[in-house]
């Protein structure tokens, strides 16, 4: 492996000086060259409507005509006369521009002497871009050289120097890839890059007829997991592929289905074609970080659903694409599967025997027998979406649970504690991105982002209406998706997933013995097995879910369809496709030379105060738009410089204000609610909190000495802290943190919002819970208390402001989690008087966002609960660490 060390070289491919740079290519745009455009306000108008609003024709060149009208007095136009210009202003882009071809391919078997299905005289086409530009173009991208992998590597603990997994070329698929690579001298010095396939057929319209398209994508494995899951044009669409279709007379025919298949894999072979002379000898390519190196390719992980592995794998459907199991007998310890093993099989048996004792498809050539060093089976990546997400949990256990219920109390006792669960689903308190169940779960299309809001609260929502085992079968289920889905897993991970594998095997045996089921031989649930292995070759799963793919399917296929007139669609897509490809090419370029700083309004305003002659002069600068409503959570591109902070939402208002040059810039104005209390007074009046005074007195007495734990009454009024009785409430409270697992910014930070009010949207309040450091140096809720947030509010003692939250607090039931479902249960405090138990704490002591579910108990619960009444209308509660990913990790680092 330390023979392809990814060592720069010049344009011709000789290797340089070990320290000397690649000669960098002068630009020749200048800072102000906007080309194709004609200015910033071109660019960003045409990037805006096209990319951003997906505007149609007719309402462009409506809003150009209105545009236009406004000008006519001033004898000026709009920058584009309408939308014909604007496009042919966007297609002379040269960046990103990697044109479309196609190719045919038709049935040349044997046909029939009469009554020849229509298939057979088809032509079908594959629509497709040469992926060896479309992996320059992403190799050459200044922006993902700061995430970029150059050569395979392993990664150790610094602390424990013990093996972990992150990124892709940190797992053995690629060491050993670059091992035997290297075994030709001629590639020494080369960079590895792995070519990482994902296919998927999608819907884009039932309402109007069954319209599938086929689209294959393509990225590389040498970028990190957390650009490939960014959505920033790290995945690629490279082809549309061909569905053939028959009438059902024909449609279960073998040589309908074989034809199916082959068509499938020779469009592969025939699409990364160009990419195999250069698998075996490098090619010399420039990097984003200016440096040509010479470049090996080699074909990766694919990413697919069972569906579409089986199809890979050329097996028959039941059987596991990765291993030889029986098809009855899945779980059972077995061999994999390989191409060497495969290929000496189909030379020794018939198709017949193939099928029967092996699960191989004998009359299919896979599209990898075309490339070196590539074995389909081996290249079959983890799908934690389809696999264990909407595949184990949702059509495995929940519709378990149901038939369960139904085998033991009958149906309509059944149905009853089903009305009951979604219930109890549907009074889950709100949550940041937690998707709302408001009739249960009684609707008919399921998405993945469904499921994975399911999994968030199911748990807590059946115990007490099922055994013991059912419950440890989903919690044993739920630790295990979210482990394997960790942005890094070590050693210690891995034997932790191996645990809660062992542990679901163990307690699913109930729903056999019941007799909800017969058999536990389902190839996605099996595939939890394969898991531990798969992270030791291609690194965190995380990185090679079809949930990526699937993503993509909004951008690359449904939005572009739903732009098109619907007649011959396809063209249109490909069209709409390129051109969101250049105008994301041309914003990469421009921001890569500075020019899209601030926005267009400051920087049209500043370059007309120079072009008077007023550079010394004001500058005027529009703040902000108006405060956030941002409810789910945000990415938040920043330095990964802090764990945790917290500070009350502020927000930027639109205000024009004349600034000079030297002294500009941005104001943030803290929210001061409408209609919330102006004073400590008020404050106490509207929480129904007569204490308040006396606890901010004893908030202030701990920020002076934290150590100074006399009784307020026990105080003289001369030594007691002073402070002005007028605040500031605001309503919210902006968490930031570093939760790479999570949807999260490059650097792995997100963004949340704890929210504290007495009418949220419009409707009924909000008063969420949140962590609080009482204990640093402990691990997770050992070190943690959980509030609930009455208020918001800053106020100023003795010059100096505090930022500082009303809380009422939680106090954990017993020492460790619940044994059953692996939650930490709490419960109001109460102070000696059976009051609750209030303070005031400053936002520096809160961690994050807490989510608190209640112990529904055995019985049902009232119909007229409703979410805002989850955290008053109990009095136990178990602390939800499914809510998402960064809690999962913060609440199990202490025992798992």
């Amino acid at each position: 492996m330390y023979y392809l060390t990814g060592q720069p070289c010049d344009s011709s491919g000789n290797p340089l000086p070990v320290g000397q740079s690649s000669p960098q290519t002068p630009s020749e745009k200048q800072p102000n060259d906007w080309s194709p455009y004609s200015s910033r306000l071109e660019f960003e108008l045409a990037d805006f409507l096209f990319t951003r609003s997906q505007m149609s024709a007719a309402n462009i060149n409506e809003l150009l005509d209105l545009w236009n009208a406004t000008l006519l007095g001033a004898g000026s136009q709009p920058v584009f006369k309408d939308s014909a210009e604007m496009y042919k202003t966007i297609d002379r882009t040269i960046l990103g521009d990697v044109q479309w071809e196609n190719f045919c391919i038709s049935y040349t078997g044997e046909r029939p002497t009469d009554n020849v299905p229509s298939w057979m005289n088809a032509a079908y086409d594959i629509w497709f871009r040469d992926p060896k530009d479309v992996i320059r173009d992403m190799l050459s991208r200044p922006d993902f050289s700061r995430d970029m992998d150059y050569r395979p590597f392993q990664e150790y603990e610094s602390a424990t120097d013990k093996r972990q997994w992150e990124d892709f070329m940190s797992g053995d698929w690629a060491w050993t890839q670059a091992d035997i690579i290297s075994r030709d001298s001629t590639t020494h010095g080369s960079t590895f890059v792995p070519i990482i396939l994902g296919s998927d057929k999608t819907t884009v319209s039932v309402a109007t007829g069954q319209n599938d398209y086929y689209p294959l994508y393509l990225s590389i494995g040498n970028m990190s997991n957390k650009v490939r899951r960014a959505h920033r044009n790290s995945v690629a669409l490279i082809a549309f592929l061909a569905i053939p279709h028959t009438d059902k007379e024909h449609a279960p025919t073998d040589t309908f289905r074989q034809f199916r298949r082959q068509l499938f894999h020779s469009s592969l072979a025939y699409i990364l074609r160009n990419l195999k002379p250069a698998m075996t000898k490098p090619t010399v390519m420039q990097f984003g970080d200016g440096h040509y190196r010479r470049v090996i390719f080699g074909l990766g992980p694919y990413i697919a659903d069972y569906e579409e592995q089986v199809l890979l794998a050329c097996i028959v459907r039941g059987w596991c694409a990765k291993c030889l199991a029986m098809r009855q007998e899945l779980d059972t310890d077995a061999l994999y599967r390989s191409r060497e093993h495969a290929e000496a099989l189909i030379e020794e048996f018939d198709l017949k025997t193939l099928r029967d004792a092996y699960g191989i498809v004998g009359d299919t050539i896979p599209f990898t027998s075309s490339f070196p060093r590539a074995d389909i089976y081996q290249l079959i990546a983890p799908d934690i979406l389809h696999q264990i997400i909407k595949g184990t949990f949702k059509d495995h256990l929940v519709e378990w649970v149901e038939s369960y219920l139904k085998t033991v109390h009958g149906t309509t006792k059944a149905n009853a504690i089903l009305d009951d669960i979604d219930r109890r689903i549907a009074a889950v308190a709100p949550f940041a991105g937690l998707r709302r169940f408001p009739e249960g779960r009684h609707f008919k299309q399921w998405t993945g982002n469904d499921s994975k809001a399911l999994m968030k609260v199911y748990l807590p929502a059946i115990e007490g209406h099922v055994p013991t085992e059912i419950v440890r079968t989903f919690r044993a289920l739920l630790e295990f998706t979210y482990l394997v889905r960790r942005n890094v897993l070590t050693e210690e991970t891995l034997v932790a997933v191996q645990d809660t594998i062992d542990r679901f095997h163990k307690y699913r045996e109930i729903f056999r013995q019941s007799g909800t089921i017969q058999t536990f031989s389902l190839p996605r649930q099996h595939a939890m097995k394969h898991y531990p292995d798969l992270i030791r070759l291609f690194g965190a799963p995380n990185g090679l879910c079809t949930s990526i793919t699937e993503s993509k399917h909004i951008d690359a296929v449904k939005d572009p369809y739903r732009r098109t007139n619907r007649n011959k669609p396809l063209g249109q897509m490909l069209i709409i496709n390129q051109r969101l490809d250049k105008l994301a090419a041309s914003r990469r370029d421009f921001n890569e030379r500075g020019m899209l700083e601030g926005n267009c309004l400051t920087a049209t305003m500043q370059l007309l105060s120079t072009q008077d002659g007023r550079e010394n002069g004001g500058t005027s600068q529009v703040l902000g738009s108006g405060p956030r409503n941002e409810d789910n959570g945000e990415a938040v591109d920043c330095p990964t410089s802090i764990e945790a902070h917290v500070e009350l939402a502020r927000t930027t208002r639109m205000y024009l204000i004349n600034l000079s040059s030297a002294a500009a810039h941005k104001i943030n104005l803290l929210r001061s609610e409408m209609k919330r209390a102006r004073t400590v007074t008020d404050l106490a009046i509207e929480l129904g909190l007569s204490r308040l005074p006396t606890i901010l007195e004893e908030f202030l007495l701990q920020q002076a000495d934290a150590e100074d734990y006399r009784d307020l009454c026990d105080i003289p009024l001369s030594e007691r802290p002073i402070y002005g009785n007028k605040i500031t409430v605001v309503n919210s409270a902006a968490a930031l943190f570093y939760a790479p697992s999570d949807i999260s910014g490059i650097g792995g930070m997100r963004r949340e919002y704890i929210r504290s009010c007495h009418s949220w949207q419009n409707g009924p309040p909000r008063y969420d819970c949140a962590f609080v450091n009482t204990n640093p140096g402990l691990k997770g809720m050992h070190g943690l208390d959980v509030v609930r947030i009455l208020g918001f509010f800053s106020f100023v003692s003795q010059s100096k402001r505090y930022p500082c939250a009303v809380v009422q607090w939680f106090d954990r039931v017993g020492d460790d989690p619940d044994v059953d479902t692996g939650m930490w249960i709490v419960r109001p405090a109460l102070t000696a008087n059976r009051h609750p138990a209030t303070a005031v704490i400053h936002v520096d002591t809160i961690y994050r966002a807490a989510h608190l579910v209640p112990l529904y108990g055995t019985h049902p619960i009232p119909r007229t609960i409703k979410p805002h009444h989850s955290y008053d209308a109990f009095t136990t509660f178990y602390v939800n660490r499914f809510i998402d990913h960064h809690a999962f990790s913060l609440l199990s680092d202490s025992y798992l």
